[in-house]
């Protein structure tokens, strides 16, 4: 049966049909589920969904995905119901990702998975548990959270009988593994066709999470209080979404007044990247994905002006927020919570679960096997741990 067919025959979308609304629809430059080149270990294709749909809906059922409910962002997890999880930042990075997207014509579901399996490869306590761990494995393979992510699609979730991981597309495995932000530091290697640029879909969930991470920060540091209003005054960025809010009359209620002015700011990014970037594509004469994998300039991009204006910004958080007393303290506590716990499992891996320490008896390395296991932590059950095997007076 073809595809016109099918779609005369049936109100049920099939996969042919949905990939023949991509070619129909997605910019040249998109990736097309169709030209996907494919997973590890060969599977049917599913019926109705997409290659991209289906990875997105493998990730969101792992272990992995549902443990960045407890997994720090900037503060840790107890401290207030209200701050940012792993979890709310990657579903707002998701949002901004996808309204990108469909915007600029480009694959929606590659970039939705992409962005909700960005941050799965995280350690507890967010940027200070992978100092860490970093610094706890640099003899012996080193730590990123992103390559951490790879081997946790590839390898560490166990939901098939046939194959270890996830089985997801190349494309969305290289995308983890490309993963690059301001504030990622590695010298790590990257597995994936190194030489090549990462899909514009990659860099979509690249410069989402940067968007998503620097104006939130900016919503919790104030609300914490560690951030005040007049501390962002002398920020231009600040000062023009301010202006746009008040001219609409939005100035009695703080918490309003608040919200509308960090919705503003992305807004205005958003529409900035779009227009940038649109402006980057014809310059660069980019007609098709080879011409995308070609390009080592990074075609999803501010504008120079708005990458000028956004600069003080990131100055203050990472001066005035990153830095305050208050979150050097928790990220200080927290690398203490994880060097000892390591150099304890190491010493005594009986103290291990059952299945983890069966790695070690294979003989993987020990190092590797107490990195996977602290990295798959929250935040919650890193302190628990730590208050069992540490404390005298708690109940093992």
């Amino acid at each position: 049966m073809t595809v016109s067919s099918k779609a005369a025959a049936s109100p049920i979308a099939f996969r042919e049909e949905l990939e023949a609304r991509e070619e129909h629809w997605l910019a040249p430059y998109a990736m097309k589920s169709r030209h996907t080149r494919g997973r590890q270990h060969p599977e049917p294709e599913d019926p109705h969904r997409t290659v991209y749909r289906r990875d997105r809906d493998r990730i969101i059922h792992t272990t992995a995905f549902r443990r960045l409910e407890y997994k720090t962002q900037v503060f840790v997890n107890h401290e207030g119901d209200y701050y940012r999880t792993r979890i709310t930042h990657t579903i707002e990075v998701a949002q901004i990702a996808v309204s990108i997207a469909r915007l600029l014509r480009l694959n929606e579901d590659l970039v939705e998975v992409v962005a909700l399996a960005h941050d799965i490869g995280h350690p507890p306590f967010g940027h200070a548990g992978e100092d860490a761990l970093r610094e706890l494995m640099k003899d012996h393979g080193g730590f990123d959270h992103n390559i951490q992510g790879l081997r946790i699609v590839d390898l560490l979730e166990e939901r098939y009988p046939n194959f270890p991981g996830l089985n997801l597309t190349w494309e969305v495995r290289e995308s983890i593994n490309k993963h690059r932000t301001p504030y990622n530091h590695s010298d790590m290697q990257v597995a994936l066709d190194p030489k090549l640029a990462p899909l514009l879909e990659s860099q979509i969930a690249d410069i989402a999470d940067e968007i998503a991470y620097d104006n939130h920060d900016l919503d919790d540091g104030l609300t914490s209080g560690i951030l005040k209003e007049e501390d962002l005054e002398g920020l231009e960025l600040w000062r023009r979404a301010r202006e746009v809010v008040e001219a609409h009359g939005v100035t009695l209620n703080h918490e309003i007044r608040k919200y509308q002015i960090i919705r503003t700011l992305i807004n205005q990014q958003i529409t900035d990247l779009v227009e940038a970037t649109a402006r980057h594509l014809v310059q660069q004469r980019i007609s098709s994905v080879d011409d995308v994998r070609a390009c080592h300039t990074r075609l999803l991009a501010f504008s120079d002006e708005l990458q000028r204006l956004r600069t003080p910004l990131k100055k203050v958080l990472w001066t005035q927020l990153y830095h305050h007393y208050r979150v050097v303290r928790m990220a200080d506590k927290a690398k203490r919570f994880i060097a000892e716990l390591f150099h304890l499992y190491l010493e005594k891996p009986e103290q291990l679960p059952n299945t983890t320490r069966a790695r070690i008896k294979r003989a993987e390395d020990p190092h590797r096997v107490v990195c996977d296991y602290i990295a798959g932590m929250t935040d919650r059950y890193c302190l628990e741990e730590y208050k069992k095997l540490f404390d005298p007076f708690e109940r093992v």
